[in-house]
């Protein structure tokens, strides 16, 4: 069976609105081009006790998370710590992350023309970005090789955790997704079909949405109303969504159902 995705986002900057977050619409993209579906996200503030919950509930889901923020090395990053409550593990430094940071350290004091001094305080505390949970497994960077971690929780959940930036976590997570989870691609077996719904209302057709999903087992009917569209003023969206088969049936019993109630009609649409 195809696992349940979903995705949890977490720091102060997004919850005040000092960053936009990036990162749902780009986790939708990159599942969207492989016939997945993201099904859950949650955001969460730079609370320990919060984030603990939050990745407690993930653990123990059963599915497959991807955890954006809050593994770094300052005192506002407390997603390790937290992991590691949350699995009730204790921390410990990776011996490959360990070694990745050092090169890191390494390649940076090169480029500056500076020798490299693994043992100045600095350079000791950038290792504890390499401290997870123990038995963790490391995630790659190839932004900058500071690696993330991914780790499972007695539920059977994984939880994959990637830094903030989007120009590490988007490389991260798109490689997991090949890596771990190609065997669930569905690539062209999902069909969404909708049509413009000009000037009815919901509770009128809540009853033929019923009946569609009653009909058609494993097709969901969704509606999407809106009351100041610049070109087709106040409408819905209505629709069907599904294995391409049972959604083109379901779209035509949708179509042959809405006769009844004589409305007018803008443009159907294919995703």
């Amino acid at each position: 069976m195809t696992p349940t995705f979903g995705l949890i986002i977490i720091g102060d900057e997004i919850m005040s609105g000092k960053r936009q977050d990036k990162h749902m619409p780009k986790v939708i993209e990159l599942m969207s081009a492989r016939g997945l579906t993201l099904t859950w996200a949650e955001y969460v503030g730079d609370s320990p006790e919060r984030i603990t919950a939050t990745l407690k509930r993930a653990f123990e889901s059963g599915d497959v998370v991807f955890s954006c923020g809050g593994i770094g090395a300052t005192p506002d990053d407390h997603t390790r710590q937290c992991a590691a409550r949350a699995l009730g593990m204790p921390l410990a430094l990776h011996p490959e992350a360990k070694r990745l940071i050092q090169e890191r350290m390494q390649d940076t004091a090169k480029e500056q023309g500076l020798p490299y001094e693994p043992e100045r305080d600095d350079n000791v505390h950038r290792l504890n970005m390499g401290v997870f949970p123990e038995g963790a497994d490391i995630i790659r960077n190839p932004y900058n090789k500071i690696p993330g971690f991914r780790c499972w929780g007695a539920g059977g959940g994984a939880v994959h955790f990637v830094p903030g930036f989007p120009v590490m976590a988007w490389p991260m997570i798109e490689a997991e997704l090949d890596t771990h989870y190609a065997s669930h691609f569905q690539q062209n077996a999902w069909l969404e079909k909708s049509v413009i719904v000009l000037g009815s209302m919901e509770a009128t057709l809540t009853p033929l949405m019923e009946a569609i999903e009653a009909r058609h087992p494993g097709v969901k009917v969704f509606s999407l109303p809106s009351v100041d569209h610049p070109q087709w003023g106040r409408h819905i969206e209505l629709g069907v969504k599904g294995e391409p088969g049972s959604a083109e049936s379901a779209y035509l019993d949708l179509r042959q159902g809405l006769m009844a109630f004589n409305l007018e009609y803008g443009p159907e649409l294919v995703r």
